[in-house]
């Protein structure tokens, strides 16, 4: 049920609220926040804002044109958990104090557009998400880079490599092998406890839980499953969800990462985006051709496959996504459809119900801003409608094992970011429509991540030493 201005002035008052914290969420995809005291905040802040410094957010404005304001959601309230003092949270568009239109590079303002865009064009009036973010929880990690040298450190009691260590308690021997964690029962899932405190605390704020469980990798990779929203709303979840599992594992004296590949040789994190297009409460996605989709469905995929190496800079923007995405290693790496295989980069889950017939987009990973990432794909969806890209025939063959000659014939994602922003530059006019993306927009977004592929290029790597340095 939405909540009114009104309803949260109410809860402020009944849990004797403290303090009002503001969050919105940068192009990175991290949420950033202010607090203000529960006594200067009152109703009308809904509609003037607060006022904050738009220029120390990266790929944001300059310090010359800073002042921008945060518009709080009513809808978004929530106690937060976490806090000593009786905090509420409310998520915010970022808005030009000059005309009070959303601010063109945030992201939740994009998204809000990208919806509107979906229903001017008369195509469908709702679009479903539902990701399916996957993360590790470790004991504890260091790294370190300098001039000496550079190093990282992952601990983790349940791993593989932790047989032969001793504890202070013991070591009991119940851990999964690698590739082993998907999903045997305590005491080898040693994360039971910690996933279902999560869980009631998401569904506590408001985020509904559909699933938790293990994950392949034997390091402490987890999921959880929560239920599938419109746009907007299902990002603002992710983010909570996300906010969630990092601040649990912290209680638990443990660490949480959603980093696509922290761990060498064993499963990488993904996050699989389900979404489905309806209009006038009728899903178009359900049909009779393959797998149960009609040709709206085959279209939208048609779309996501033409531009899905421009997608991969926003679906997977780091250096780290590109060390999941490998060929040869089970990784969703093909521009292919199918409904029974798992190689493919979309597949269509088998539902019971036309209601539930969508598509599941496999490449993308926890680290894609939620906003962008969903705004995103809907776009490309969009232009294959728009222009009847028919995908070809489905691949129900195992994709990771075909012969050469067949395997050439497939497209694949990009094997780099550097390759993935090259193409986001190139091929950019389909998320430009209706002003959901702006030119200026892309433009910081890829030197914001040019800034992050300099770095990570001028840096000299441990495996570099391993390779040559007795050459």
């Amino acid at each position: 049920m939405s909540k009114t201005v009104a309803d949260v002035m109410q809860l402020v008052s009944e849990e004797n609220v403290k303090f009002i914290d503001f969050r919105f969420t940068d192009t990175r995809g991290k949420e950033q926040h202010l607090s203000v005291p529960a006594s200067a905040f009152e109703a009308d802040r809904f509609e003037s804002g607060q006022a904050f410094d738009g220029s120390s957010i990266a790929g944001w404005k300059g310090i010359e044109a800073s002042d921008m304001l945060l518009m709080p959601d009513p809808n978004t309230a929530y106690i937060d958990p976490f806090y000593e003092e009786p905090t509420l949270v409310l998520v915010c568009d970022v808005v030009e104090p000059s005309d009070g239109k959303g601010y063109e590079r945030d992201p939740r303002s994009l998204a809000k557009r990208a919806q509107a865009y979906l229903k001017s064009t008369g195509l469908g009036d709702t679009a479903y998400f539902g990701p399916e973010p996957e993360f590790f929880i470790f004991d504890s990690v260091q790294w370190g880079v300098d001039m000496s040298g550079s190093f990282v450190k992952v601990n983790s009691e349940e791993a593989p490599w932790s047989s032969g260590k001793e504890y202070e308690h013991g070591n009991t021997g119940h851990r999964p092998n690698v590739k082993g964690g998907y999903f045997p029962v305590a005491p080898v899932d040693t994360f039971q406890d910690m996933r279902s405190e999560m869980c009631l605390l998401l569904e506590q704020l408001g985020v509904p839980v559909e699933v938790h469980h293990h994950e392949v990798a034997g390091e402490g990779q987890n999921e959880i499953g929560t239920k599938f929203s419109t746009l907007v709303q299902r990002a603002d979840w992710t983010q909570i969800l996300k906010y969630v599992v990092h601040n649990v594992a912290h209680t638990y004296g443990k660490t949480a990462t959603f980093m696509p590949k922290p761990i060498v040789g064993d499963n990488g994190s993904g996050m699989h985006v389900h979404q489905s297009i309806w209009k006038d409460g009728q899903n178009l996605f359900a049909g009779h051709g393959y797998a149960g989709l009609s040709e709206f469905a085959l279209y939208y995929i048609g779309g996501i496959i033409k531009h899905a190496r421009a997608l991969n800079a926003i679906t997977n923007p780091t250096t780290n996504s590109y060390k999941r995405l490998v060929p040869g290693f089970e990784a969703p790496v093909k521009l292919a459809y199918s409904a029974r295989n798992r190689s493919a980069s979309i597949r269509i889950p088998h539902v019971s119900s036309p209601k539930g017939r969508r598509i599941e987009t496999r490449f993308p990973d926890p680290m894609a801003n939620p906003y962008l990432a969903f705004s995103a794909l809907l776009m490309a969806g969009l232009d294959g409608v728009q222009n009847k890209l028919h995908p070809g025939e489905a691949a129900d063959k195992n994709l990771y094992d075909l012969p050469p000659e067949e395997d050439k014939k497939i497209p694949t994602v990009c094997a780099s970011l550097d390759e993935a922003l090259y193409h986001l530059d190139q091929d950019r006019e389909f998320l430009t429509r209706g002003g959901v993306f702006t030119d200026s927009m892309l433009d910081a977004y890829i030197e914001l991540k040019m800034a992050e592929l300099t770095r990570f290029r001028m840096t000299t790597h441990p495996i570099e030493f391993d390779m040559y340095y007795s050459l």
